[in-house]
């Protein structure tokens, strides 16, 4: 199973994310702002980052952009999921690397079958 980054400033996001990652087998890694999550991405070398957008100091879309310029860490994966659901936030996630955009809520389904489509 995969190593997943999940990077969310709110503690229930991260619980419920780990929790379906868990429950399929998934190992993770959790980071409450972006800054933290660039660090872990490099220290730790997730196979996949699960990227929040609001977040306090770096946020997702600079997080995002960061690591995809970044040698040590544009091979990972990033999947953006945010409650900001306009067309121009997704376009604009796309644009700053994200392979894929969810809007929240996010259901383990739909999470795990994405992680399959990406990883796989």
């Amino acid at each position: 199973m995969a190593k997943v980054l999940v990077v969310d400033d709110s503690l229930t996001e991260l619980h419920v994310l780990t929790q379906y990652l868990h429950k399929a087998g998934h190992q993770t890694l959790t980071a409450s702002e972006g800054q933290e999550g660039l660090e872990t991405a490099k220290s730790e070398k997730p196979d996949l980052i699960l990227m929040d957008v609001v977040m306090p100091g770096l946020n997702g879309f600079q997080a995002t952009r960061k690591i995809g310029r970044d040698p040590e860490t544009r091979h990972i994966p990033v999947v953006m999921i945010t409650t900001k659901d306009q067309e121009t936030d997704r376009e604009w996630g796309l644009q700053q690397g994200a392979r894929m955009y969810l809007v929240k809520p996010v259901s383990e389904e739909q999470l795990l079958g994405v992680i399959a489509e990406v990883l796989g």
